[in-house]
């Protein structure tokens, strides 16, 4: 039999969260002299995401941002909001740059090797580790970092969406403003809005999302895509240059029980913002927080969401899920009273308590506090 080769980390899954827990463990001095090995499907990536994350200044990657604004804009019916972000700035990272970057970074290390191949199995090992097989081989290490989903979510609402990338033959986009949130398209019993985001005067990404629990067939989001356009830009000519869709689990439910040596990371660890789908930056922190605890020979703990945020998630999870409130009227509420700055923060579990009351008074008392009472007491 075969000697398995033994590593220090097994990063399986070359997705997000992959790439990024790799980067962060590369950049490190000592962490990035171990031995890893990377496993993955498939190496050759399209640009099969779109990333668009809020941050106040320059980040890790700020040399990948494609496009950047610094004013949003929020539309329901007549209401028209456009806000100034300072001090953030809302970006845009495409996912074939992301990839690249981290490859061409990754190169200039001989201690990474790369295995393009399905995983079968991943097994923990305690107290001798972890033990990753694939087609055609196996290796253990001491810790396996997986962000492989396989069939193990499960969600009450997911946030689904198809967007186009499309360009026109003139200027027609205000490339300025990104439109956040227009809710003037059809609900489909959901809360529903379109996402533009102007790359340049002639050329953005169109998205319909959903936030809802099922997900529509393809012909559905084009259907709505085709009116939108047809609506706004009727009469002018344009092409569609790429074309990205997707489902995110909307919940703040543990996706996956913590098994020895092998640490769950990215969607399948719980690092998506459960209320609105957000994950990059979270991805961040959580892959930026596992490499501090194996600086200092710590415990790994993946969870990046906790305590009041993650009750305020599961509140308005209650009520979207229940239908005790429209979707769309309540971001429209919060857009219309709040700066986008503390919207920024409370989305992104660094608000204060000051400021989570503040966006707590854009919303109905009477319907919020029973459910938040109710959740609470689940909890």
């Amino acid at each position: 039999m075969q000697t398995e080769k033994k590593y220090d980390y097994i990063i399986a899954g070359a997705g997000c969260a992959g790439y990024s827990l790799l980067y962060h463990l590369l950049k490190d001095p000592v962490l990035s002299q171990k031995r890893i090995l990377v496993v993955d499907a498939n190496f050759e990536k399209g640009n099969d995401r779109t990333w668009c994350f809020w941050e106040d200044g320059l980040g890790a990657f700020e040399s990948i941002v494609c496009k950047k604004w610094d004013k949003i804009e929020v539309i329901k019916e007549a209401m028209h909001r456009s806000l100034p972000t300072a001090p953030f700035e809302y970006k845009m990272i495409q996912g074939i740059d992301f990839y690249q970057h981290i490859s061409e970074f990754a190169k200039g290390f001989d201690n990474i090797e790369w295995v393009a191949a399905k995983i079968l199995e991943m097994d923990a090992q305690s107290p001798k580790g972890a033990r990753v097989s694939w087609e055609g081989g196996a290796a253990v290490a001491e810790y396996v970092f997986s962000s492989i989903n396989g069939e193990r979510i499960q969600s009450a609402l997911w946030q689904h969406f198809k967007g186009i990338v499309v360009e026109f033959e003139t200027p027609v986009f205000d490339q300025s403003i990104a439109k956040l949130m227009d809710f003037n398209v059809p609900q489909m019993d959901a809360t529903a809005f379109m996402y533009l985001l102007p790359m340049s005067d002639k050329k953005a990404l169109v998205e319909y999302t959903l936030f809802s629990p099922s997900i529509l067939k393809v012909a559905q989001y084009d259907e709505v895509l085709s009116a939108y356009m047809e609506e706004h830009y009727k009469g002018l000519n344009y092409t569609i240059v790429h074309t990205e869709i997707g489902a995110i689990p909307m919940t703040t439910k543990k996706m996956d029980i913590p098994t020895g040596a092998v640490i769950s990371i990215g969607t399948i660890g719980g690092a998506v913002k459960a209320s609105t789908g957000y994950a990059f930056q979270f991805i961040q922190q959580q892959t930026q927080q596992l490499v501090g605890q194996l600086k200092l020979n710590q415990s790994l703990n993946p969870a990046v969401h906790h305590t009041r945020h993650q009750l305020y998630d599961a509140v308005l999870l209650h009520i979207l899920e229940h239908k005790k409130m429209r979707g769309d009227e309540i971001f429209a509420r919060i857009f219309k009273k709040n700066k986008a700055a503390t919207i920024f923060k409370f989305l992104s579990n660094t608000s204060t308590l000051f400021e989570d009351i503040q966006i707590m008074r854009s919303l109905p008392t009477p319907i919020f506090l029973p459910v938040a009472i109710q959740v609470l007491f689940r909890r």
